[in-house]
């Protein structure tokens, strides 16, 4: 392109605005890095854990206030020659509005990531981050459009004055949701259940506890599948929670033997195993004082019961099976007798009563 041609487009008002225009917003979303990368820079090199918060939150925001600044200059009349623009567009009611936004989502950000930073250290948190997060993202977006209103010149009075009314009839409308909402909140502070736990339904379905939402909560099932359960429901089941006080729990295993076993070296032999397998095994617990109850004269042996102990309710049927193997391999070993059933017919009795019936 020749001198005297760009001369000549040059000329022309509108490519110079246009030219102004693009150097300008690629200086301004410059300095936004540059400042962006400055800050982050520097709160790499602290512990305190708000001011990465900070530095996360203002992102989206900062971007708003470069566009804002970039309007600001337009309205100002400094890339458009003294022209004035207010009859087509007002630039200041358009910066309000996403000063406005910025502030709100800066707010959203923050809160949401202290929520998530919290969630890690305290169970709680943890449980009810998702209702908790929808209550910040509700209040802050209320709170920021009615702002938003009032800058506008709009009278928000009416509206407050109107919201007794409103949220009666959104309570009658929305009582099913409501409740489930409490229901909740109620799980969350009376902690019956939380994230993680392995639980079994009043239904005899289990599973780990995936997620307390407002409406409901989801179950994931050991055939991975999920069960979604209204949160109302929930709270006025029964539930057997396996982790709760504790995940360890209790592994019973039924033994029998032969009525001629010597039953003092069967307890002997039978801890023996019994605490071996719980050293040995991943998922046993090694410290465990695991003990044997005899209970049960039974029709061709004598029964008992060994207690053993696993780390969670899911590795309870490796640890007994591991248990009933090596048991039953010692049993061979020491010739301890584990009998089959066995049904006696007493044949002089059914004898008697046959020739009683003759006569």
């Amino acid at each position: 392109m020749s001198v005297n041609t760009f001369y000549n487009l040059t000329e022309q008002p509108w490519v110079v605005i246009a030219i102004c225009l693009v150097t300008l917003t690629i200086a301004l979303f410059c300095i936004r890095f540059f400042i962006m990368y400055w800050l982050k820079k520097w709160t790499s090199h602290t512990k305190f854990i708000f001011d990465s918060l900070f530095i996360e939150s203002i992102s989206k925001p900062l971007t708003l206030c470069t566009i804002i600044v970039l309007l600001t200059i337009i309205e100002q009349g400094l890339l458009i020659q003294g022209e004035p623009v207010t009859h087509f567009i007002s630039f200041s009611t358009i910066n309000i509005i996403l000063g406005l936004v910025a502030i709100i989502l800066f707010f959203d950000r923050f809160f949401i990531g202290t929520i998530n930073y919290y969630s890690k250290e305290s169970a709680v948190v943890f449980n009810s981050q998702s209702i908790i997060k929808g209550v910040i993202r509700v209040s802050v977006l209320s709170v920021g459009i009615l702002v938003l209103l009032g800058t506008l010149g709009i009278s928000i009075t009416p509206i407050i004055a109107s919201l007794g009314i409103t949220s009666l009839a959104v309570a009658l409308a929305l009582q099913p949701t409501l409740e489930n909402f409490f229901s909740g909140v109620q799980l969350v502070i009376d902690k019956p259940i939380r994230v993680g736990d392995f639980i079994e339904l009043e239904s005899k379905e289990q599973g780990f506890v995936e997620k307390i939402g407002w409406r409901s909560t989801w179950v994931k099932m050991l055939p991975n599948n999920m069960i979604i359960i209204p949160n109302s429901q929930l709270s006025k089941s029964r539930i057997i929670n396996y982790f709760y006080p504790e995940k360890e729990l209790s592994v019973p295993v039924d033994v029998s033997v032969h009525y001629s076993s010597d039953l003092e070296f069967v307890e002997q032999v039978t801890l023996e195993v019994a605490r071996q397998v719980l050293i040995d095994h991943e998922w046993g617990v090694d410290d465990y004082n695991t003990f044997v109850v005899y209970h049960t004269f039974d029709n061709s042996s004598i029964n008992f019961t060994v207690m053993l102990r696993a780390k969670e309710y899911f590795n309870r049927f490796w640890v007994k099976s591991a248990f009933i193997k090596a048991l039953h391999k010692r049993y061979n070993q020491e010739g301890i007798v584990i009998p089959f059933p066995i049904t006696a017919i007493n044949t002089s009795q059914e004898t008697a009563n046959f020739n009683n019936a003759e006569h």
